[in-house]
């Protein structure tokens, strides 16, 4: 059967996720990364295996109602359509805290996906964890719930700050929005993207490492 010409004038597809690799930066009381090739050819094996160990909240992740919600539910559970669908990239600058007055600039829907660019997309390549990092007011979190976003990522280890992340997380989680952290964002310009963001199928857990792309939307 003959394949489908490809369209060159189609915009290419960006991996907006973070590489996991041993001794990756993660959330200070997370897991450490650890990967080890428990078999490799170059040992005369007859093939390489190796073995990986993390936590689900390690770089590029998105986080369940259970994360933060008691009863809530895992990252199985989380509906396809907040995964998959256009999405928003919002290029914040330096702003140190995203407040509702950086998204009154924006008409914001139901059913709306955002993903927030900010200086953290800079930050991938230090070793160290940022406590600095730019992260979702309580009240920017309760004005996207309000508006009825279905889907908010962010490009660090947390959409809320250190002292007020896990309240954040509450106000969105248990709305329904799906949260997604540690994007790297700093090849991706402002502007609308076909987004794929899918976890792994982790039974019933809190969440999960996952692979998002984007591709620039010409309309």
């Amino acid at each position: 059967m003959q394949q489908p010409a490809l369209n060159r004038s189609e915009e290419p597809w960006l991996d907006v996720s973070v590489p996991i690799r041993n001794g990756m930066v993660h959330w200070p009381d997370n897991p450490d990364v650890e990967i080890v090739q428990t078999h490799h050819l170059e040992r005369g094996d007859p093939a390489t295996v190796s073995r990986l160990s993390l936590g689900v909240h390690t770089g590029t992740h998105v986080d369940a109602p259970a994360h933060f919600i008691r009863r809530g539910a895992g990252v199985d559970r989380i509906p396809l359509d907040r995964l998959i669908g256009p999405a928003r990239v919002l290029d914040l600058g330096e702003a140190d805290r995203i407040r509702p007055a950086h998204l009154a600039r924006v008409e914001l829907h139901p059913g709306d996906r955002v993903l927030f660019k900010t200086r953290n997309s800079r930050t991938w390549d230090d070793p160290r964890f940022r406590s600095d990092y730019t992260y979702l007011s309580l009240d920017a979190a309760r004005h996207l719930v309000e508006r009825g976003v279905w889907t908010v990522g962010i490009d660090y280890l947390s959409i809320g700050g250190m002292d007020d992340g896990a309240e954040t997380h509450q106000i969105l989680l248990a709305a329904g929005v799906c949260v997604i952290e540690g994007l790297d964002l700093s090849r991706v310009e402002h502007g609308w993207y076909d987004f794929v963001g899918l976890p792994i199928r982790l039974e019933d857990l809190d969440g999960a490492p996952a692979r998002v792309v984007l591709r620039r939307r010409r309309s």
